[in-house]
């Protein structure tokens, strides 16, 4: 008989993005996303950080001060991130997986790839500018979005 207490779909590629997010060197936030197929499979995986080629102990990690002083204008997001990873085929009716709710520059990039469903953790930015804009665009553009919903089991492990 098999056992019954594994994990969901939505816990599985949740947990994959919530490790991917501590890969990210940013002192205040780490975000991880992670991008699946219709048929779940793990198409690809980002998280927050400076781009290829920029060095993490470079480019600034401060949010606040003039605009080449802090990271905004440095950070790849963890969705964009995990769509410029992405290396074959097409991303058509696929889904994602973040720890964060994603800013309207990401949506864009979201709706342009065919992503159609975002699976989102947290929306603490939910009442700023960027985001009202990426509800407003994945509503017209028909793209699902909803709470991750906890199973009850936490993902961790110990080394």
């Amino acid at each position: 008989m098999k056992r019954n207490d594994y994990l969901s779909w939505d816990a599985y590629f949740m947990g994959v993005a919530i490790l991917s997010a501590r890969r990210s060197k940013d002192p205040g936030t780490q975000v991880g996303a992670c991008i699946v197929s219709p048929k779940n499979r793990i198409m690809s995986v980002g998280y927050n950080g400076m781009p290829q080629g920029c060095s993490d102990d470079e480019y600034p990690w401060a949010r606040e001060g003039g605009a080449q002083d802090t990271k905004y204008l440095f950070v790849c997001h963890a969705e964009l991130n995990a769509i410029l990873n992405f290396r074959g085929g097409n991303l058509e009716n696929c889904r994602i997986y973040t720890t964060l709710f994603p800013c309207n520059e990401c949506a864009k990039a979201l709706i342009q790839s065919g992503i159609t469903e975002i699976i989102y953790m947290q929306d603490k930015y939910a009442d700023t500018d960027s985001v009202i804009a990426s509800k407003k665009m994945m509503d017209s553009a028909g793209v699902k979005y909803r709470l991750y919903e906890p199973c009850g089991r936490e993902v961790s492990f110990t080394l």
